[in-house]
C-alpha cells in the first residue's frame, strides 16, 4: 500500500491521522521526525500518542519510545537505521507487539512492520518454501499456503496477528514442537539491515566460505563472519557444556545451533539472527521451508488424581510419539468448572479430575489415528492415569483444545492489583526431570506466600506458570525477583533454560548470565558488539544490562485518578480502575477477521491502527488516569476525538478478548463524564433521543419521508446535523406495530388457552421504522400458541442515550421499564424483544445502571425474539415448511458479544432452511454510528468486510436481526435483507 493510501472513502478519517504531527515534540531530537519523513516513503509518527501507544507490549514493561515508523520498503528501513546509526539514536524492530517479556518496548525509533511490509511474496509448492516480508502475520501466510497442503509449521497460540519478523526474532514454536520444533528450524535465508544501514542476505555457506568472508576488523558482514567462525572454532567446547539439552531453548544467542550445524561442513548464519530479538540485524524479509499439513488428527485425555502423577507420566506418553502433549492443573480445570462456557467440556471429565494431559496425534488415516489413541489408553489408563477419553470428531478435538486453549485467558481475568503476570512463566526442563522440578516449584511458591497455576507443554517439558505477584507495591516487586532467581537456579539445577518459548526481553536477560556462565555471556557480549559496535539495535536485551524490576507498567510509584465517580456498576475487584488496568496487551484484537474471526475489533480492521485497537484505546485509557499524559487528559477534546470517538461499541472485547476488556462500557462512562464537563453536540442529543424523533416521523409520515427527498435536503442535513448525505435515512411508518396491533384486535391467543405469556416489548425501530419484523414476531409467536401484549406503560429501551453516553437519560428510561415490567414477569410472563442491540440492553446493560431484585428479575427473564423460540423450543411446535433456499446469515454484534448469537441459526435450521452463519464482525453501522459524516468512511470500510464475507457465502439470501446491519446491508446491495423472524413467519404453513 502506498503511502498516501487508507482503507477509506473520503477524507475526515484519513486526515485525523495525518493530523498527529501537531502534536510532536521529538523527545529533545529537533528535527528528528521532519528528517525521517523526508527520507522515506513511510509513515513518521513521533506524538505524544504513538509514543504511547507503542510503549507497551504484552508485557509487564513500558518503556516510552523515540518515536515510531511505519517503512514500506527495505530501502526505508536501511535510510532510518542509517540516519539513526549516525546520530547514535536506538532502533527498535517490532511486529504485532506480542512479546511477553518486553523485548518489543525500548526507548528507540519503532520500526513497525505490521502495516506496509506484510506481504507474501513468493511460495514455492515443490520445493516447500515461502518468502515473506517482516510484517506478514503468520496466520495469513498459512492461509495462503493452506491451498497446497503446507504450513509454516510453529504455532505460537497468537498466529493471527505475530508476525514472521517476530517469530525470527524470538525463536517462536508451538503446542506442536515436539514434532516441529522451533522457528530456527525452518529460515533458510534472511534478508537482513545490519546496523550502519547496510542491506545484505544471510543464508547457508561452507565453514570455508565462512572463513573466507570473515575479517574480525572489516564491516559489519564480514565481523559477523568472524564472529561466527570464531565461535566454532574457539567456543564450541563451552557451548556443549552449557547449552541445555532441551528442545525449548530460546534464551540467549543460538550458538549451539551454529556449532552443532558446522559438524556438517556447513552452517546458515541467517540461524544465528533468530532469538536474537531484533539486537543483532534488523530482519526485513524471510524465506523459511514448509511441512505438509497433517491428513487426520486425534486427541487423547487422560485424568489424574494431581499435577504430580500427571509429570511421572509424562515420559511414559512420550514414547508414544505424540504431535502435541499439554497440561491443565486442578487451579485451572477448577476455575473452568465454575464458567459456563465450559461447562459441557468439563461435565465429561470425571468427578475426581484434578490434572490432565491432552495427548494430540497425527496421521495418514482414520484407521491409524484411532490405534494410536487406543494404544495410548490401553497403556497409560489404570497405571497413573485414572480414566481416558479419545476425540476424533472436529467438533469434539475442538472442546478439548478450547479448554486448554482458555487457561491463561482464565488466569489474565483478575482485576485484582495483584495479578497473575508473565515473567518466569517459561522455564523449560527435560521432561524427565518435570516431577522433582515441578515439586521445587512449588515450593518456591509456598516460600513467597504466593500461588499459581501449572499448565501448556509438558511434552517439550515447557510448563507455563504465573505467580500471583502485586508488582504495585516494593514488596511485591522484591518477591518478584526472589522468585525469578530461584527459578533461575531450578533451571540450572535441572539442565533447563529460563525461557523456553517467550524469550529473554527484560524479563530474563539478567538471568542469562547465571544460565550460561561468564564466559559464555561474554561471548555473547562480543557478537553483539562486533555487529552492533554502538549498541543501537534494541539495547539492553539477550546479554545487556536490562533490569527485571525497572520500566514495570505497575510499580510501586504507580498512582491511578480516573477523575470522575462512575456513573455505572463495576461489580468487579477494583471497579472501574481494575476495568482500565486489565487490557495486558496481547493484541488479540489486532487479528484479521479472515484469520481471527470473531467480533473484535472491527475499526482495526478496517484502519489497521494501533489507536483503533482495544488494546490501544485501553492502554491510552489507563495512561492518561495514571499521569502518563497531562492532567484530565481523557476528557480533552482531542482525547475524545483520537482515541474513543472510534469505538463503535459493538461489544465485541467483552468477549473475544482474552482478559475481557469491555472498552465499550468504559467509553460510555468516559463519555458520560465529558457530557457534563463539555456538553453535548445537537446531533448527539438529537440520537440520544430518537424515540422522539421517529414518533414525531411515524405521526408525520409520510410527509417525513418525502422531505429527505427534497433535493438538496441531504447536504444541507450534513453541513448543519453532521448526518452523511450520502447515507440512507429510515423510513416512517404511518401504522406504528402498536398500532396494527391494536387494529387487529390485540392477541390472537387467549391468556387462558396460551402454553406462555410474552410481553412484545415496542423498541423504537421496529415500532415506527421495521414494523414488519415486530409482525412477524407475534404471527410467529401466536403460532407456537403464545399469548402476546404489546406493554403501554414502557418507554424507551435506554440504548440510544446509553451508546451516545446520556447515562442519566438511560437509567430513567431503565426504571421506568423495570418498574412497569419487574410485576408481571414475577407473574410468569416473558420479556420478548425483535431489535437485538435493545434486548442486550434489557439483559446487560441494565444491570449496569440499575442493582436490586427487580432488575436482576428483568433481565433474567428479557429475550431477543430468535433467541426465545430456541430456549423454550417453541419453535419445534410450529408448522412450517421452508422455501427451498439457502440462507446467509450476519448476527448482531451485541448478541455475538453476549453469546447469544447462535440461536437464530438454530431455529432457522429446524424449520427447514440451510443456514450459512457468517464468522462476521460488526457491519460498521453500530446504531447512529454509521450516520455520521465523519464516522461514515469508516462505517464504510468496516462494512466491505461483511460484504466480502456475504459475496463469499453459498446464500441465496442474506438475513440479519439487526436494524443497523441491514441499514449498511441494504446501502450496499441496494434491498435491504429481512430479520430472522420474518424469514422464519415466511415459513409457516
Amino acid at each position: 500500500m502506498a503511502k498516501s493510501d487508507t482503507p477509506f472513502d473520503d477524507g475526515p478519517v484519513t486526515d485525523r491521522r495525518a493530523n498527529y504531527d501537531h502534536r510532536d515534540d521529538s523527545v529533545e531530537r529537533p528535527g528528528l521526525a521532519s528528517d525521517l519523513d523526508d527520507l522515506i516513503a513511510g509513515d513518521v509518527r513521533f506524538d505524544d500518542y504513538s509514543r504511547q501507544l507503542y510503549a507497551t507490549d504484552a508485557s509487564i514493561y513500558e518503556v516510552t519510545p523515540v518515536g515510531v515508523v511505519y517503512p514500506t520498503s527495505t530501502a526505508d528501513v536501511s535510510a532510518v537505521v542509517e540516519y539513526c546509526a549516525d546520530r547514535e539514536i536506538p532502533v527498535l524492530p517490532r511486529g504485532g507487539g506480542t512479546s511477553l517479556a518486553g523485548q518489543t518496548v525500548n526507548e528507540a525509533v519503532v520500526l513497525d512492520f505490521t502495516r506496509y511490509m506484510d506481504s507474501v511474496l513468493d511460495v514455492d509448492p515443490e520445493n516447500r518454501l515461502a518468502r515473506t516480508e517482516s510484517g506478514t502475520i503468520l496466520a495469513e501466510l498459512n492461509q495462503a499456503l493452506e491451498p497446497h497442503d503446507l504450513k509454516f509449521a510453529p504455532d505460537p497460540s497468537t498466529a493471527n496477528r505475530s508476525a514472521m519478523g517476530g517469530a525470527v526474532g524470538n525463536n517462536t514454536t508451538g503446542a506442536h514442537s515436539l514434532l516441529y520444533g522451533k522457528t530456527d528450524a525452518y529460515v533458510e535465508e534472511l534478508e537482513v539491515v545490519l546496523a550502519d544501514g547496510t542491506v545484505t542476505t544471510l543464508g547457508e555457506v561452507t565453514l570455508e566460505e565462512l572463513e573466507a568472508g570473515a575479517d574480525p576488523d572489516g564491516n559489519l558482514e564480514e565481523r559477523l563472519y568472524a564472529e561466527a567462525h570464531r565461535i566454532i572454532e574457539e567456543e564450541s567446547d563451552h557451548v556443549e557444556e552449557r547449552f541445555p539439552d532441551l528442545k525449548r531453548n530460546v534464551s540467549g544467542y543460538a550458538f549451539d545451533v551454529l556449532v552443532d550445524e558446522a559438524k556438517s561442513g556447513s552452517v546458515n548464519l541467517a540461524r544465528l539472527i533468530v532469538g536474537s530479538e531484533g539486537t543483532l540485524a534488523v530482519v526485513t524479509e524471510v524465506t523459511v521451508s514448509l511441512e505438509p499439513l497433517p491428513e487426520t488428527k486425534a486427541l487423547g485425555l487422560l485424568t489424574y488424581d494431581g499435577l504430580l502423577e500427571a509429570m511421572e507420566d509424562v515420559d511414559n506418553i512420550l514414547e508414544h510419539e505424540p504431535a502435541a502433549l499439554e497440561v491443565l492443573d486442578g487451579v485451572l480445570v477448577d476455575l473452568a468448572r465454575e464458567l459456563e462456557e465450559f461447562k459441557d467440556v468439563i461435565n465429561l471429565l470425571p468427578e475426581r479430575t484434578d490434572t490432565f494431559l491432552l495427548v494430540e496425534f497425527y496421521a495418514d488415516d482414520d484407521e491409524k489415528r484411532r490405534e494410536k489413541v487406543q494404544a495410548l489408553l490401553e497403556d497409560r489408563v489404570g497405571d497413573i492415569a485414572f480414566d481416558g477419553l479419545e476425540a476424533y470428531e472436529e467438533k469434539d478435538q475442538k472442546n478439548f483444545w478450547k479448554m486448554r486453549k482458555a487457561s491463561t485467558p482464565i488466569l489474565l481475568s483478575r482485576t485484582t492489583d495483584a495479578k497473575h503476570i508473565a515473567f518466569i512463566e517459561d522455564v523449560a526442563v527435560p521432561p524427565k526431570h518435570l516431577p522433582e522440578f515441578i515439586a521445587d516449584f512449588q515450593q518456591v511458591f509456598e516460600d513467597h506466600d504466593t500461588i499459581g497455576s501449572f499448565y501448556a507443554h509438558a511434552g517439550p517439558g515447557c510448563i507455563h506458570v504465573r505467580p500471583l505477584v502485586n508488582t504495585k507495591t516494593e514488596e511485591g516487586i522484591e518477591q518478584m525477583e526472589s522468585i525469578a532467581d530461584a527459578a533461575t537456579d531450578l533451571a540450572v539445577r535441572y539442565d533447563g533454560s529460563v525461557s523456553g518459548e517467550h524469550g529473554d526481553g527484560r524479563a530474563r536477560t539478567q538471568w542469562n548470565r547465571k544460565l550460561y556462565g561468564d564466559h559464555l555471556w561474554n561471548a555473547f557480549r562480543d557478537l553483539k558488539t562486533a555487529v552492533d559496535p554502538d549498541w543501537l539495535l534494541n539495547p539492553g536485551t539477550v546479554c545487556g544490562d536490562v533490569d527485571m524490576t525497572e520500566n514495570l507498567r505497575f510499580d510501586a510509584e504507580y498512582d491511578f485518578d480516573a477523575g470522575f465517580d462512575p456513573a455505572l456498576n463495576w461489580d468487579i475487584d477494583n471497579g472501574f480502575q481494575g476495568m482500565a488496568e486489565l487490557c495486558h496487551g496481547c493484541g488479540g484484537c489486532r487479528s484479521a477477521q479472515e484469520t481471527g474471526g470473531g467480533v473484535m475489533c472491527p475499526t482495526y480492521r478496517a484502519s489497521q491502527e494501533e489507536i483503533t485497537s482495544t488494546r490501544g484505546r485501553a492502554n491510552m485509557l489507563r495512561q492518561a488516569m495514571s499521569g502518563n499524559l497531562d492532567d484530565e487528559e481523557q476528557f480533552d477534546v482531542e482525547f475524545m476525538h483520537e482515541v474513543l470517538d472510534l469505538c463503535i461499541g459493538c461489544k465485541g472485547c467483552s468477549k473475544d478478548c482474552p482478559s475481557e476488556v469491555d472498552l465499550a462500557k468504559m467509553k460510555v462512562e468516559v463519555a458520560n463524564e465529558y457530557h457534563e464537563r463539555h456538553g453535548s453536540s445537537l446531533r448527539d442529543k438529537l440520537f440520544a433521543n430518537i424515540d422522539a424523533l421517529n414518533a414525531l416521523g411515524s405521526t408525520l409520515a409520510p410527509i417525513s419521508n418525502w422531505a429527505a427527498k427534497v433535493p438538496g435536503a441531504r447536504t444541507v442535513m450534513e453541513k448543519t446535523v453532521g448526518i452523511a448525505k450520502d447515507r440512507s435515512l429510515p423510513t416512517f411508518h404511518s401504522e406504528t406495530l402498536v398500532d396494527w396491533f391494536e387494529n387487529r384486535g390485540g392477541a390472537q391467543v387467549s391468556e387462558e388457552e396460551a402454553d406462555r405469556r410474552v410481553l412484545l416489548f415496542p423498541d423504537t425501530y421496529t415500532t415506527y421504522n421495521a414494523p414488519d419484523a415486530g409482525k412477524a414476531a407475534v404471527r410467529v409467536l401466536e403460532a407456537a400458541n403464545v399469548h402476546v401484549e404489546i406493554p403501554d406503560d414502557v418507554t424507551g429501551s435506554g440504548r440510544p442515550p446509553h451508546s451516545k453516553g446520556f447515562l442519566e437519560k438511560a437509567r430513567e428510561q431503565a426504571a421506568t421499564n423495570v418498574d412497569a415490567l419487574a410485576p408481571r414477569v414475577r407473574d410468569g410472563w416473558d420479556v420478548v424483544v425483535v431489535e437485538p442491540s435493545d434486548a442486550v440492553m434489557f439483559q446487560s446493560d441494565y444491570l449496569d445502571l440499575l442493582s436490586g431484585e427487580d432488575v436482576e428479575t428483568v433481565a433474567a427473564n428479557s429475550y431477543g425474539i430468535m433467541e426465545y423460540l430456541d430456549a423454550t423450543r417453541l419453535d419445534e411446535a410450529l408448522d412450517v415448511d421452508a422455501p427451498g433456499t439457502t440462507l446467509t446469515y450476519h448476527g448482531h454484534c451485541h448478541q455475538k458479544a453476549t453469546k447469544k448469537d447462535h440461536h437464530a441459526v438454530g431455529v432457522l435450521r429446524r424449520a427447514g432452511y440451510a443456514v450459512d452463519p457468517l464468522d462476521s464482525g460488526c457491519c460498521g453501522m453500530s446504531g447512529s454510528f454509521g450516520y455520521e459524516a465523519e464516522h461514515f468512511s469508516m462505517s464504510k470500510a468496516i462494512g466491505r468486510i461483511l460484504f466480502d464475507q456475504v459475496d463469499d457465502s453459498p446464500g441465496d439470501r442474506v438475513v440479519a436481526p439487526g436494524a443497523s446491519c441491514r441499514t449498511q446491508l441494504g446501502d450496499h446491495y441496494d434491498e435491504k435483507p429481512p430479520t430472522p423472524v420474518e424469514a422464519l413467519a415466511e415459513a409457516l404453513v
